[in-house]
């Protein structure tokens, strides 16, 4: 797919790059380019990574699908406008601050009822006096707060005679109906090479002060649909960061509820497939993954099979039959990926990434307990 002329919903036609509603994690805005696929500005290490992905990797990452390029003007009203080439003709694509919130309803429409404004306040994603975070009723709002800051960034560094290139990517969730999203920062050393010094003692300090140095995982981000209430209960990375090893276990628990009881049927699938990435990142030798997340993605559309119990607590029984619980695990972010031959490693690393593998197998462990009951 490198080097592929991306494909448009309709040649020469301008796509409306609208916000993602599905991002629980990260700074960088994700944007939906169409169903199937997600752009976000192009970082060179990240082409890179994409462009000598090993082919074992292939399946635990997004699909590269090209990379689309974009221009930007303000008009008086302080609007932007994106002049974006997906085909052979540009086209003009328009956003504002007040539209924002607009595209975040309209992609919601029919999918899940929506009681909030979701308008991006400071403190609505922080915990209370009590340290608890108070359930959202809507989509995840760290989608519009990483868009809106994004738009400032642009405004504030307006060059019409710029030209921005975008990673086209594979929409992972886009073939579930209510996707439950985990995202989990890996491994127990955060920041890049490239890193200044003072970007390294604060991404060390954020690494001893959290689960990522006890267990080599901390939480991200999540998104999980309650089906009895039909919302969608949201945690951020500040919540995550504030976990302790045994908070960051009964997070976990709770991402694998969706209102009514434990999805037991969904550890399994998950477990097996974390332990065939395990496999595969061992054998990639001078990969270091700093700073890259992984999400765990499955339908909080709950079998039909399924009634909820009258005792919201007690798990789902297992699946038996012919068709496993829909899940997918994949490895996502790669600006501060390093590898041999990459250009931003004059040193490269030898062996596998071992804080990683720490974070996998520490997740491991505790989803198999949670399996048996523990």
């Amino acid at each position: 797919m490198v080097g592929q002329s991306p494909l448009s919903p309709g040649e020469g036609r301008a796509v409306l790059l609208e916000p993602f509603v599905h991002q629980v994690g990260g700074h960088t805005s994700m944007l939906r380019y169409d169903e199937h696929t997600v752009c976000k500005p192009l970082v060179s290490q990240e082409l890179s990574f994409y462009e000598s992905l090993p082919w074992a990797m292939r399946q635990f990452t997004p699909q590269y699908k090209g990379i689309v390029s974009v221009h930007l003007k303000k008009d008086s009203l302080g609007n932007l406008t994106l002049l974006a080439s997906p085909g052979t003709e540009h086209g003009l694509v328009k956003w504002s601050h007040t539209q924002v919130t607009k595209t975040f309803r309209d992609s919601c429409s029919g999918k899940v009822l929506l009681r909030t404004d979701l308008q991006y306040h400071t403190d609505s994603l922080l915990e209370d006096a009590n340290g608890n975070q108070p359930e959202r009723k809507s989509y995840n709002p760290w989608g519009l707060h990483c868009h809106r800051q994004h738009l400032n960034r642009l405004s504030s560094k307006h060059n019409e005679n710029k030209l921005h290139q975008f990673l086209l990517l594979e929409n992972v969730v886009s073939k579930y109906s209510y996707p439950c999203i985990l995202d989990l920062k890996m491994g127990t050393r955060q920041h890049g090479d490239d890193a200044s010094e003072e970007k390294k003692a604060r991404h060390i300090k954020k690494c001893e002060q959290s689960t990522s140095a006890s267990l080599g995982v901390r939480i991200c981000g999540m998104q999980v649909y309650q089906a009895d209430t039909g919302h969608f209960l949201c945690k951020d990375k500040y919540y995550g960061r504030k976990l302790s090893p045994e908070g960051f276990r009964q997070t976990l628990r709770q991402f694998l509820c969706t209102g009514n009881q434990l999805r037991a049927d969904l550890l399994e699938p998950i477990i097996l497939r974390l332990k065939a990435l395990l496999s595969v990142i061992r054998k990639q030798s001078s990969y270091r993954f700093y700073s890259s997340s992984l999400l765990i993605i499955y339908d909080g559309q709950e079998p039909k099979e399924s009634t909820a119990p009258a005792d919201r607590h007690l798990p789902l029984p297992k699946a038996h039959g012919a068709n496993p619980a829909r899940v997918d695990v994949r490895m996502i972010d790669f600006a501060h990926t390093t590898f041999k031959g990459s250009k931003s490693s004059p040193t490269p690393y030898d062996g596998p990434d071992h804080g990683y593998i720490f974070g996998l197998e520490n997740l491991i462990k505790i989803l198999q307990n949670l399996s048996e009951g523990k």
